[in-house]
């Protein structure tokens, strides 16, 4: 998925011990109420013998990696990634003035242009509030299909799913939730988030960090929250509390879930070095996921560390 980081990483890959723990972990999948899943854990992989860290890998699974699910708002990380490649690409720029009068593609990235969830009405200023919004994201697709003179998902198709390899993800839908696809795919994405090779580390570094620091906003399923961390398509988890995540991931954790049951993370700054949770189910978000998503997310923490 990428070459080997430099062999003067103090990280070590992990043992045998951490993989059976981590495949151990993923089994609670097994007693949740879904009628399907698939997950996958990513880390670093073996450099060598010396049991130097190499790059990303998948470290355990669940289920059928290959099965399609739909991803609902996990699309928008796909969406984000294509946006930015579009940036890098120059076909526009970050700060590209896009959406409502004030707004950017920045602003429109990290839901903070003003527009509302589901429509082009402007609900606040740009850069006054958090407001989570899906119809951000069909705007910044119909700018790249102006700049690049394709269609959307023929850009995200070629441009993504063809950079990474993924075999198996379409969009057929809105750009801010209308994609399936499977762990495969996403764990291909996850790596890239970990280990950029098709965006620029640069690029990637920016979309983990926050944009528009301190205004609030509501993260569906979980309340308002104060402040409301957000990059350019990641979520950041901060010192949101609850959250979809586990209280084992560290503030940095960044990624999305979607309310299709499903969701991504990656955890920079894991305890066991850098970490990511691909989970995909066929069960709409609800109550029933509360609980058990951050026992998850934990319980993976705490074994790649080999708690």
């Amino acid at each position: 998925m990428s070459e080997p980081t430099s062999a003067n990483d103090s990280r070590t890959a992990p043992s045998a011990d951490n993989f059976a723990a981590l495949s151990s972990a993923l089994e609670a999948i097994g007693e949740w109420p879904v009628g399907s899943a698939a997950a996958a854990v990513i880390g670093a992989g073996s450099g060598g013998t010396d049991g130097s860290v190499g790059a990303p890998a998948i470290l355990a699974t669940y289920g059928d990696t290959g099965e399609v699910f739909e991803l609902a708002s996990v699309t928008k990380l796909l969406t984000a990634a294509a946006v930015l490649l579009a940036v890098e690409e120059g076909a526009f720029e970050a700060d590209t003035p896009a959406g409502p009068e004030g707004s950017t593609v920045r602003h429109l990235l990290a839901h903070a242009s003003g527009l509302a969830f589901d429509s082009r009405e402007v609900k606040a200023a740009p850069g006054e509030k958090r407001i989570y919004s899906s119809a951000g994201y069909e705007v910044l697709a119909e700018l790249v299909e102006a700049e690049a003179g394709m269609g959307f998902a023929e850009y995200l198709a070629e441009g993504v799913g063809g950079g990474l390899g993924m075999t198996a993800t379409v969009l057929d839908g809105s750009a801010g939730h209308g994609a399936r696809g499977s762990v495969a795919d996403l764990a291909l994405l996850a790596s890239e988030m970990l280990d950029p090779r098709l965006l620029s580390a640069e690029t990637w570094d920016d979309a983990k960090t926050t944009q528009f620091s301190g205004i609030n906003g509501l993260v569906p399923g979980f309340g308002m929250q104060k402040p409301c961390p957000w990059g350019l398509g990641p979520e950041i988890k901060g010192e949101k509390s609850p959250h979809w995540t586990g209280k084992r991931n560290s503030a940095s954790t960044y990624g999305h879930f979607g309310q299709s049951g499903t969701f991504l993370w990656v955890d920079p700054e894991a305890t066991g070095g850098p970490l990511a949770l691909v989970v995909l189910t066929d069960r709409a978000f609800g109550d029933w996921a509360k609980p058990l998503w951050p026992a998850l997310s934990d319980a993976v923490v705490d074994a790649a560390a080999g708690r």
